[in-house]
């Protein structure tokens, strides 16, 4: 299956070679120094101008995988340094989640209008005539921006006939909806831990893959290997992702290869959450004892309203997300079961660390770290024989994936089981669009509205944990949806709802 990016191939062979010394090493802290020198073997370097820095980043990106934080760049620290205390089956992140790797980052202009050559230096000298601040002159044959005195303002940019003068920006900046982004002092990138929601968007966006994300790969594999009782619960969006003829039964198949005992739709805990909001709409908003209701399922976005609009956290639905309400009921049948939930979601990693989800949610890993697992083991999805599964979940589960879903799951509830309700929909993709959705929420314009919120831009088939293009991963999930045979969960979940969330 053709892959996305170069940083991508990237990213999956270190998770890979993690894997592959998780499972089969007797002497894991020599193996490990070793994965750099694995991954870039030459003397000639392939993406950066010398193979010391290529090994150095790849060091770092073995750090991350393993869940350690980034070495200091003053002292000397080996990459195994800490393994001590990350070689253990249990969750382990050294906080914050999402890193700039130093030595990744190419130091990108931020917001800057430079000129191409495509400049021809015409009569008209629009670019002149247009700048406010007198920033623009000829230099050597050409227009020349002053960026002592440009303010930004772009018009330079939208006078010239040539289309020769080109905004540059920092990637992971302009994809961060939060505007948690700035420059170090050296002109690197840097996260404010305050105001990022790890949404993953900036690490997806980072054309040198310098922003990376902590995993619990190796954790979780020496979880299989001292023979603990190890299940998935595997979320919709992870229809498509291994290729057309990965089907349920094939990555059931791949799954207990790696060493999972059992693997659990985490679209019947979305059938829960949807009935229960379902109930908590027609019983709150309609009847005008709240404002609006929120939907919880997207962590990023719970978190951006708890952060950036604390006087409207009190609107997000107190009702599980499906990642903790599949969880709890696993644990329900499997008191002893470790859950691990697969998707497609960087953000499910921090809420599953939060104090009432992370005893019953043991790991997080996505569809791109569980690639790896897959690569470093050897097993290709497609090629193995299907095993039988059981169905449980509804279509209006599984179709909580795409941007849109959760909300239409849950108004379709209400049309079927409260009839006559009147519902308003309003729902925000991407965390620039939810700021929006936000704000018009505070000053009183949704009332009555059941507002949902996704982090990435087309729901979590866009997560940056997944492997395909989302519009693939889209249609995928609406064939699913569609071939189900249960359209909606029956109302009497709203009990199995209650019971689970007294579980706390």
């Amino acid at each position: 299956m053709k892959s996305q990016s170069v940083v991508t191939d990237l990213r999956k062979r270190v998770f890979a070679e993690v894997a592959r010394v998780a499972y089969e090493s007797d002497n894991p802290a020599s193996d490990l120094e070793e994965i750099p020198y694995i991954i870039t073997p030459d003397e000639i370097p392939k993406y950066r101008e010398s193979i010391y820095r290529e090994r150095q980043i790849a060091s770092e990106r073995v750090r991350l995988a393993m869940g350690l934080s980034l070495r200091p760049a003053n002292k000397p620290v080996h990459i195994t340094s800490g393994v001590d205390k990350s070689n253990i089956a249990e969750k382990y992140y050294e906080p914050p989640l999402m890193q700039v790797i130093p030595s990744a980052c190419d130091m990108c202009p931020d917001n800057e209008y430079v000129v191409s050559d495509q400049c021809r230096n015409c009569v008209a000298h629009s670019c002149i005539k247009a700048c406010p601040k007198g920033a623009v002159s000829i230099v050597n044959g050409k227009s020349h921006i002053d960026q002592s005195k440009c303010i930004k303002c772009g018009k330079c940019k939208a006078s010239c006939p040539y289309d020769a003068i080109a905004h540059h920006f920092r990637p992971c900046a302009q994809a961060c909806g939060v505007r948690a982004i700035s420059s170090d002092e050296y002109g690197r990138a840097h996260i404010d831990t305050d105001k990022c929601v790890a949404c993953g968007q900036c690490m997806s966006a980072c054309p040198f893959g310098a922003i990376a994300d902590k995993s619990q790969i190796y954790q979780l594999i020496q979880a299989i290997k001292q023979g603990d009782e190890v299940v998935a619960a595997v979320a919709p969006a992870i229809i498509g992702q291994f290729g057309p003829k990965a089907t349920p039964g094939r990555i059931k198949a791949a799954l207990l290869a790696l060493g999972f005992k059992e693997v659990y739709e985490v679209a019947v805990g979305a059938d829960v959450g949807c009935i229960a909001e379902a109930h908590h709409y027609v019983k709150e908003v309609a009847t005008g004892k709240l404002p609006f209701l929120f939907t919880s399922c997207c962590p990023a976005w719970a978190v951006l309203v708890k952060k950036q609009f604390p006087d409207l956290a009190s609107e997000v639905s107190e009702e599980l997300t499906p990642m903790v309400a599949t969880a709890r009921s696993i644990k329900v049948k499997r008191p002893n079961a470790r859950v691990v939930f697969i998707g497609p979601c960087a953000a499910k990693k921090l809420e599953a660390s939060r104090h009432s989800v992370r005893s019953y949610v043991d790991f997080v890993i996505t569809f791109e770290e569980l690639g790896g697992m897959f690569a470093g083991r050897g097993i290709n999805p497609e090629e193995l024989e299907e095993l039988p599964v059981t169905f449980e979940a509804t279509g209006a589960g599984r179709g909580y994936a795409c941007a849109g879903g959760v909300a239409s799951a849950i108004e379709s509830c209400i049309n079927e089981y409260f009839p006559g309700t009147p519902v308003k929909i309003e729902h925000a993709e991407g965390l620039s669009d939810c700021r929006k959705t936000l704000t018009l929420a505070k000053a009183g314009k949704l009332n009555g509205y059941m507002i949902e919120g996704m982090g990435c831009p087309g729901g979590c088939v866009a997560g940056v944990g997944t492997i395909i293009p989302p519009e693939r991963a889209k249609a995928a999930v609406d064939m699913v949806v569609k071939q189900s045979q249960v359209k909606l969960p029956p109302k009497e979940m709203e009990d199995l709802a209650e019971m689970l969330t007294k579980m706390d």
